[in-house]
């Protein structure tokens, strides 16, 4: 009981201070963090005189509301911690994060739900971009390129909601996808020589199966002298070593007098930029259609992503978005289809939560203008080990049906299997 009312005092004078930094800092807006750090430090200081404050609470005054005033509030100090990889907000008082895989309930909570719409609308502002009753529904990122995601009501019954997927400082790369046992070195490689000879590949799985990882690995192996334009709703690809490098990024119509800008209205811009290569984050709907013409129109070597519960799903799903968009026979979409994607990838995200690649497969059309999907790689689960890990490995299924384009780049189909090579 007496703990409880020592933190009632604390948030009262927190409170107190916040309620008088904001009236400054209201009437002067261009403070800087040093100088917002300095008046936080002179409020705690007069507020010492009046009542005794030990160093642990002037410590964490000056923490809180430094990250209330120019941060994240409470979600900073999670922020700060390399470990968490979700932050999941249902309303001001129920927070859950996601560590090494498992989720865990927060014992923090907002002051309240005004704070909490606060902080949101400062993550959002800050990527020109808007959210409220109007338009609940908004996608943004941080400066440290995390995806938010947030759901506000009377969309959210109990919100408003925040979401936010974290990715690490650096980008992961092959090699650490190989040490995570994600990917084995043979399939690394076969994919390795597959980019290098411009195929373009379809990356699919269910959601956190680790989509945008694999794809930022495999643009690793794109060399680095070619144009790469990439095309996402929120910029999350962390392409690294490439000069010619363009990064789209669609825009919303929630902001006065503000033209949307779609992904659709961003693979057709960068038609016209010449790129070697085109890389869509994500397809949802009707711009697969225009991803699929990018692929079959000279653009050879690009990658995308989708969700979808297998690779077989996937094709389904391409055939309901491409008619979202356009008219089409449903044999000419199969025919743009295989004539686009080359490869499909599929992930998943396991009972133990790890993430791996559970099958590479190969599309061609028949003679009845159905797709067929050719297995090369699949993954085979052997049991479990002592502390619940899957085991299993990738088994080769088939060779590559379609060489043409290994043959053009100079790659031999005897090299397929030899692990990654240098490039």
């Amino acid at each position: 009981m007496q703990t409880e009312e020592k933190e009632g005092d604390f948030e009262a004078i927190r409170e107190e201070l916040r309620q008088r930094l904001m009236e400054t800092l209201d009437q002067e807006l261009n403070r800087s963090d040093e100088e917002v750090m300095e008046l936080i430090e002179e409020e705690i200081l007069d507020s010492g005189k009046k009542r005794y404050l030990s160093l642990t609470d002037k410590d964490r005054l000056r923490r809180e509301l430094f990250y209330g005033i120019r941060k994240l509030d409470l979600l900073q100090e999670i922020m700060e911690d390399e470990e968490v990889t979700e932050i999941m907000a249902n309303g001001p008082q129920k927070i859950f994060l996601e560590k090494a895989g498992k989720l865990y309930r927060y014992q923090g909570k907002f002051a309240s739900k005004e704070k909490m719409e606060d902080v949101i609308g400062r993550i959002v502002s800050s990527c020109n971009r808007m959210v409220n009753e109007r338009d609940p529904i908004v996608d943004a990122r941080l400066d440290d390129g995390s995806r938010v995601h947030v759901v506000l009501a009377p969309v959210a019954l109990n919100g408003p909601i925040l979401t936010i997927r974290r990715f690490p400082k650096q980008p992961i790369t092959i090699e650490k996808l190989l040490a995570l046992g994600s990917i084995s070195e043979e399939v690394a490689g076969f994919l390795q020589r597959l980019v290098i000879g411009r195929y373009n590949i379809f990356i699919s799985g269910g959601t956190g199966s680790g989509k945008t990882t694999f794809l930022n690995a495999l643009s690793g192996f794109i060399p680095k002298s070619e144009r790469i334009i990439t095309i996402e709703d929120s910029a999350e690809l962390q392409i690294q070593g490439v000069d010619n490098l363009v990064s789209l990024e669609t825009r919303n119509a929630n902001m006065e007098d503000v033209k949307p800008i779609s992904i659709r209205d961003l693979i057709r811009a960068a038609l016209r930029m010449r790129p070697d290569r085109i890389i869509v984050g994500e397809v949802r709907g009707a711009e697969a259609m225009d991803m699929l013409q990018a692929f079959n129109t000279g653009h050879d070597g690009s990658l995308s992503t989708g969700h979808a519960n297998s690779a077989e799903d996937m094709i389904t799903r391409l055939e309901s978005m491409v008619l979202m968009g356009v008219e089409l026979p449903l044999a000419a979409i199969r025919r743009q289809i295989a004539g686009g994607v080359d490869i499909i990838v599929h992930l998943a995200r396991l009972r133990d939560r790890s993430r791996k690649v559970l099958s590479v497969q190969e599309t061609e059309i028949d003679e009845n203008d159905r797709i067929r999907l050719h297995t090369i790689y699949e993954f085979e689960e052997t049991g479990e080990d002592e502390q619940g890990m899957i085991r299993g490995r990738l088994v080769k299924k088939g060779d590559l049906k379609h060489t043409r384009k290994l043959e053009m780049a100079g790659i031999k189909t005897g090299e397929l299997q030899n692990g990654l090579c240098s490039i």
